[in-house]
């Protein structure tokens, strides 16, 4: 017999009954009923329950034994009988009877539950990550991680494509966040990037004549952590390919998530296709980029009914309203708690009317609605009786920071959300450039590395701000799991975007000189895409936070707690790296208290 298991603890059954067995795995949970020694038994596989009667080695083993503990059991496979048998365990016919018992390792007593969840707070199970994936909720999670990526792989050779690795040690990219930076030993006052992504590595790879390429990469970035974003470092499906334009690239990715959402799901229904929103579109409609789908409810732009009205709250300001059906017999408490909801993002209130019969509107603001005001509403919004309808009022950026969640959280409450679905869309026509408002500043509003919609000529007669980017995202239930373009290939074009951008000919020389050279030796045209496997597996895995899909994650101040991570470095070390430090600077405030200056501790000198 084997050293350690004959069998997993999830493979036994009735058939297995007479049969000397071997086991081992964690001691998952104990009782003491009637005298007899009852224990669960678990490993990666499964749960097997043990039986070691009163007088015998075994009970005198196992009853000493801290739960965690590790040990190895031999025994025989009996029968429960019908009326011990447990249906939600695959071996919860059998048992076995256990005659040795030898102790492979011993557990201290653990800090918190593993067979429950009691409420422990996330850094305690950071701090002690290896437990907390014992738990059957997060052991879950990792192996569909593992089974996802998996499928990804083989429906992407599937697809035509091959798997090719790039650096993970590169230079500096501006890719929207701050670089995680190496220093190098050998080159005295210099420094490695890890790679945000591999973008240009995987453009290069076109221009030297590959045509599908994916990968599985990991990427880093120093950026604050969400709930669908860890921080440090995130893995993606990167993906790229020659001669293709937009469509080119829709039609693999969505075919490749429809039959991951399919086969990952639990049954959830998927749209297909996948609709195509334009980027304003989503704006006024939807308050954000990353429409949520699971509600048919839109919000409509009505600026222009107020534009000279005498009601103050909504005259001359950008406003939208959102009309919810079917909401006649909601009470009062209802209209308040969502307004307590927009409160809670930031407005200062969220005003409303109700439809009744003859289309007649009452509520808190419906006596400063002119007869012309209600006659444009009914005909634009389409309200009949039993319509709520809800008002934002502001800034146009103000008001869809607002009314976006709103819109979700009234269809939540009106029973006017699917639940159990994925409602995927493509977000399109993104702005190639954006203003910074306090500086006045012209900057890319996505990847810089895009081809402008119209080429050289948008670019040399077009408002920056008009122009059109070939930029696309691909989101799902109000999540953005990728960001994606055909690429920018021509030199003269690269350099009058970047020119607009505030970027000089000399800085775009000097920062993406691999790629300009490589773009002047004959470059296809070429796009691509990269979804976020850890986003991914967030929505499959039905979990609110991301790291609850990631093995060993970050917390939220980007700290490993479980190993210590970052650390100091000795004054050895440091001088090896040619790195000296200089600390923060404590300041006073106005009023006394100490500040830190901001100063990154690892600035070379």
């Amino acid at each position: 017999m084997h050293r350690y298991r004959s069998h997993t603890c999830g493979e036994l059954r009735a058939s297995d009954v007479g049969t000397d067995v071997r086991l081992s795995g964690w001691l998952h949970n104990r009782r003491d009923l009637g005298g007899i020694l009852f224990i669960d038994l678990r490993d990666h596989y499964g749960i097997t329950q043990l039986v070691a009667r009163p007088g015998t080695p075994a009970y005198e083993a196992l009853d000493k034994l801290t739960k965690e503990s590790v040990v190895r059991v031999d025994g025989k496979v009996v029968s429960r009988g019908a009326e011990n048998v447990n249906p939600e365990l695959p071996t919860g016919e059998v048992e076995v009877e256990v005659g040795e018992v030898e102790v492979l390792g011993a557990a201290k007593q653990i800090p918190f539950t593993i067979n429950a969840d009691d409420g422990v707070n996330e850094e305690r199970r950071l701090e002690y990550r290896f437990l907390d994936l014992r738990r059957e909720r997060m052991h879950r999670n990792i192996m569909l991680r593992s089974a996802v990526i998996a499928a990804i792989r083989s429906k992407m050779v599937a697809l035509g494509f091959n798997e090719m690795a790039t650096p993970i040690l590169t230079a500096t990219s501006p890719e929207g966040a701050r670089d995680f930076v190496v220093p190098s030993r050998l080159n005295p006052g210099k420094f490695y990037a890890l790679p945000q992504a591999p973008q240009q590595f995987k453009q290069l790879f076109m221009i030297s004549g590959f045509d599908r390429y994916f990968q599985i990469a990991p990427c880093f970035r120093d950026e604050d952590a969400r709930a669908d974003r860890s921080p440090g470092e995130f893995y993606q499906l990167d993906v790229e390919m020659s001669f293709v334009e937009q469509e080119d690239v829709f039609q693999p990715i969505e075919k490749l998530m429809t039959e991951l959402f399919e086969e990952f799901g639990g049954g959830r229904h998927v749209t297909s296709p996948f609709p195509r929103i334009p980027f304003r579109e989503s704006m006024l409609k939807y308050g954000n980029d990353k429409p949520d789908l699971r509600t048919s409810l839109e919000l409509v732009d009505i600026s222009d009914v107020f534009e000279a009205s005498e009601f103050k709250a909504f005259a001359g300001k950008h406003v939208r309203a959102l009309a919810v059906p079917d909401t006649g017999d909601q009470p009062r408490k209802f209209f308040d708690s969502l307004g307590d909801f927009a409160v809670s993002l930031g407005a200062k209130g969220l005003a409303w009317v109700r439809v009744g019969e003859g289309n007649a509107l009452t509520g808190p603001i419906a006596k400063f609605l002119t007869e012309e005001n209600v006659k444009v509403l009914t005909e634009r919004l389409g309200l009949a009786p039993g319509h709520a309808v809800f008002f934002g009022a502001g800034e146009f950026d103000e008001v869809s920071k607002i009314m976006g969640p709103v819109r979700v959280e009234a269809a939540k409450r009106a029973g006017q959300f699917e639940e159990n679905v994925f409602r995927f869309a493509w977000i399109v026509d993104f702005p190639m450039y954006e203003k910074d408002e306090e500086t006045g500043k012209i900057d890319f509003s996505h990847n810089p590395f895009s081809m402008p919609q119209g080429g050289l000529e948008a670019l040399e007669t077009k408002d920056p701000l008009d122009i059109l980017g070939w930029q696309y995202d691909i989101v799902c239930n109000g999540i953005e799991l990728s960001s994606g373009a055909i690429r920018n290939h021509e030199p003269d074009i690269m350099f009058k975007a970047f020119e607009i951008a505030g970027y000089s000919r000399e800085t775009v020389e000097t920062e993406f000189a691999g790629m300009l050279r490589a773009f002047q030796y004959g470059a296809p045209p070429h796009g691509g895409i990269a979804p976020g496997v850890d986003r991914i597996v967030m929505l499959l895995a039905d979990e609110p936070n991301i790291r609850e899909t990631i093995a060993f994650p970050l917390n939220g101040n980007a700290q490993d707690l479980m190993m210590g991570a970052p650390t100091e470095l000795d004054e050895s070390r440091l001088r090896e790296l040619n790195i000296q430090l200089r600390k923060p600077v404590e300041k006073k405030a106005a009023d006394d208290r100490p500040v830190t200056e901001s100063v990154h501790p690892d600035a070379a000198r």
